[in-house]
């Protein structure tokens, strides 16, 4: 397991002036930009999501241990219906969404309050904006690492952008990539697209492979991968220095 790193990579900048805010509950972490401060609403969803995932688990405990996909249930919450469908779409067991799922599903609700919304957890990404903004790619030690950032057209927005890592954090990787980013309609899918490229990233010889996988998958509109001094990005991803 990589050592947890603070989370030094939430580099996101506008010339819009935001509301920003956190929102922590047990592993969920949230970095929140919006038009005013949405701390109780955005809590409360935080909790309300989570306990839906954990009374899931304990009926299914199945869905917080599988490394691959499981079948589709009608009868989940909406949440846990969209991490199974990421998860099937991708290869990859559902807790692997599960950063992703939580961003979402929170910040679409709190779009109810707010036009603009960022929700950030762990370095997965949701957002609806009105004007464009760049988000920085942390990649560990990486020379790449707080140089380089995406460029998010708000007119493409709502977005998910993910990134998983096998040398960063605490989530789950058998790859060795620095950064695997994601762009998707579905901050769910680019959670588990992330994982999904990253696992196959174990050496620079690998990166091919992984943009290859992360764009096969169906709902991936761009990928980018960081493995050293190594840079590689396809689909549509707008790359900006810093």
């Amino acid at each position: 397991m990589p050592p947890y790193v603070d989370r030094i990579y939430r580099e996101i900048s506008t010339g819009r002036h935001y509301t920003r805010f956190s929102v922590k509950v047990s592993e969920t972490d949230l970095y929140i930009l919006a038009d005013s401060d949405l701390t109780p609403l955005a809590c409360d969803l935080v909790h309300r999501y989570r306990s839906q995932i954990e009374e899931y688990i304990r009926i299914h405990p199945e869905f917080a241990a599988s490394l691959v996909p499981l079948g589709s249930d009608a009868l989940a919450p909406a949440i846990v219906r969209t991490m199974l469908d990421a998860s099937l779409k991708a290869g990859v067991g559902p807790m692997a969404s599960v950063a992703g799922a939580i961003a979402e599903h929170v910040g679409r609700r709190l779009l109810e309050k707010s036009i603009n919304v960022v929700v950030e957890n762990g370095g997965d990404i949701f957002l609806n904006i009105k004007e464009d903004m760049n988000i920085g790619i942390f990649a560990g030690s990486s020379s790449l690492s707080g140089r380089i950032a995406l460029r998010i057209r708000a007119y493409q927005t709502p977005l998910g952008i993910c990134t998983s890592s096998g040398t960063v954090g605490h989530s789950l990787s058998f790859g060795s990539a620095d950064a695997v980013c994601i762009k998707s309609k579905s901050a769910a899918l680019a959670d588990a697209a992330a994982t999904a490229a990253g696992n196959v990233v174990r050496g620079q010889k690998d990166v091919r492979r992984g943009l290859s996988k992360a764009l096969s998958i169906e709902g991936v509109l761009g990928a980018l991968i960081v493995i050293g001094d190594t840079l590689a990005v396809q689909g549509d991803m707008e790359i900006v220095k810093v």
